[in-house]
Formats: C-alpha cells, sequence, structure tokens
C-alpha cells in the first residue's frame, strides 16, 4: 500500500525546487553575469562553426561535418539547461515545473549520449586520416558519415529513453528539493524515497556503453595514431598531424573527466555539493570552450571565419 500511495505523489508533482546557490545568495549576480556571458559566447561561438562548416567549401571534408554536428550538440546543451538557470537565480521563486524537469533531463542525457559517441567517431576520423592517409578518401565518404552521425544521434535517444522510462516510476515523497540547477537523472535518483538499486544499475550500465566504451575506443585510435605520428620523419609533418588531434584531446578531456565523476559511480555516493558545480561545467564551461579551441588551434577555421566575416560586411555595405 505504501509503494502505491508513493507511486501516486510521485505522478501528481507539480513542481521541484532547484535549490542552485539561494543558500549563498551572494554569488547570485555574479553567477547571473559569467552565465549569461558564457551562454552569449556559447551561442556565437557554435553558431559560428555551424556556419562556416556548412558555407565554406573549403570545409567540407568529414572532420568539419562532425564538427558541425558537436557545436549543434553544444548549442542544444547551453539552450537546454542555461535560460532556465537565468530565469532561476533571477527569481525568488526557484522552482520548475514536473513535466517540464522530465523534459529537461531527457533532452539533456539524449544530447550527453550523442555527445560521446560523436567524439569516439571523430577519433576514428583522425585516426584513418593520419594512419591511412591514401585511403582516407575512400573509407569516410560522406555516405559512411551519415551513417555514422545517424547512429550517434540514435544511440543518444536510446539512452535518454531508458533513463526516462526508469526515472519518471521513481516515487518522490516529502518536499521535493533539487540540490543541483537543473534536472538530471543522477539528482532525481538521489531524491527519490525508494530503492533506487534497479536504477543506480541500469545508469552504471548505460555509462558504461556510453562513456567508457567511446573513451576506450578514442584512446586506442591515440595509441594508434601517436605511433604513426612517431615514425613520421620530419618534424613539421610530426607537428601538423599533432595540430590536427590536439584540438579534439583537449574537448574529449573536457567532457569525459567531469562525466566520469558524475556518472560512473552512483549517484547515491558522490556528494551533491560537488557535483552541481561539476555539472554547471558541463553543461556551460565545455559547450563554450570547444568553439575556441577548434578555432584557435585550426588554420582552416580561421580562415574559413574570416572569409565569412568579409561577406557579412559587403551584404551589410550592399
Amino acid at each position: 500500500m505504501r509503494n502505491d500511495n508513493q507511486s501516486s505523489l510521485g505522478n501528481s508533482l507539480t513542481d521541484f525546487i532547484l535549490v542552485g546557490i539561494s543558500d549563498r545568495p551572494w554569488l547570485e549576480l555574479p553567477l547571473f553575469v559569467v552565465l549569461l556571458v558564457s551562454y552569449v559566447l556559447a551561442m556565437l561561438g557554435n553558431i559560428s562553426i555551424i556556419l562556416v562548416s556548412r558555407l565554406d567549401p573549403q570545409l567540407q571534408s568529414p572532420m568539419y561535418i562532425f564538427l558541425s554536428h558537436l557545436s549543434f550538440l553544444d548549442l542544444c546543451y547551453t539552450t537546454t539547461t542555461v535560460p532556465q538557470i537565468l530565469f532561476n537565480i533571477g527569481s525568488s521563486k526557484k522552482t520548475i515545473s514536473y513535466g517540464g524537469c522530465t523534459v529537461q533531463y531527457a533532452i539533456f542525457h539524449w544530447l550527453g549520449g550523442t555527445e560521446c559517441i560523436i567524439l569516439a567517431i571523430m577519433a576514428l576520423d583522425r585516426y584513418v586520416a593520419i594512419c591511412e592517409p591514401l585511403r582516407y578518401a575512400l573509407i569516410m565518404h560522406r555516405s559512411l558519415c551519415q551513417q555514422l552521425v545517424a547512429v550517434a544521434w540514435l544511440s543518444g535517444f536510446g539512452n535518454s529513453l531508458v533513463q526516462v522510462v526508469l526515472t519518471v516510476q521513481l516515487p518522490f515523497c516529502g518536499r521535493q528539493v533539487l540540490n543541483n540547477f537543473f534536472c538530471e537523472v543522477p539528482a532525481m535518483i538521489k531524491l527519490s524515497c525508494a530503492d533506487t538499486t534497479v536504477n543506480d544499475t541500469t545508469l552504471a550500465v548505460v555509462v558504461a556503453f556510453f562513456v567508457l566504451v567511446p573513451l576506450a575506443l578514442i584512446l586506442l585510435s591515440y595509441g594508434f595514431i601517436a605511433r604513426a605520428v612517431l615514425r613520421i620523419q620530419s618534424s613539421k609533418g610530426r607537428h601538423k598531424a599533432f595540430g590536427t588531434c590536439s584540438s579534439h584531446l583537449v574537448v574529449v578531456s573536457l567532457f569525459y573527466l567531469p562525466a566520469i565523476y558524475m556518472y560512473v559511480q552512483p549517484p547515491s555516493r558522490h556528494s551533491q555539493e560537488q557535483g552541481k558545480f561539476i555539472s554547471l561545467f558541463y553543461s556551460i564551461v565545455t559547450p563554450t570552450l570547444n568553439p575556441f579551441i577548434y578555432t584557435l588551434r585550426n588554420k582552416d577555421v580561421k580562415g574559413a571565419l574570416r572569409r565569412l566575416l568579409v561577406r557579412i560586411r559587403r551584404l551589410c555595405r550592399s
């Protein structure tokens, strides 16, 4: 009878309270400014990458197809969470509806699962480009690239579907207070008043597939890449090969290190206080930095951005 009552209570929820930093009101204004500036930079940076990757004829290789999808993912990441965080910081009523919370973590985990696969695909692309340069165009043809991207998006959706189906069945008792800036599955599991063993186990299995397996493939790819680069005789050739990979390695580190902390260990074991700031890091800091990392380290992207700006100026003058 108690489980039935809990379930009915969980299904009739209307609002969750998002604590954020409401216990430290002096931090709200600085955080609001930082988030607003970061969001604007993330929007501008990622939209610019998408535009030049799609419009510039010199950026039509598979590498830039995958980069445009990564930028689109980062754009969606920030838009899924940051506007709602900004609204809550500026409001005295820091709440989100049960339906809104469900939609938020569903989209967030869809995007997260997809990004894990996309980063692994980008590592595969770099492996083929450096280790099989003569067969690169034959192997990484447009049809295969489209299929790989489709698999990434569908896999991410499958991850989200599994998490949502299990999480919406959790009962929540008493005051619904989420010690986080936004809704995500680990915080929801920690809030439940029922036995969450199935949720913890499923999350661990899914994480092993979407985080650890792609990460292992990335490390394996870069192991082969490192061996191939060391065989290059000229220092200029080695520098160029390293330059094409370094940006991706930095992005992988920024994405995977926080994700491993948040999701590899059971949600019931990690500190929510630390977890909410780490969640904030990979939902806004990483998407903001990614376009700048790729732009600063990539001459082709910088050249394409200059050509886009020149084109925009000409249109404005005419």
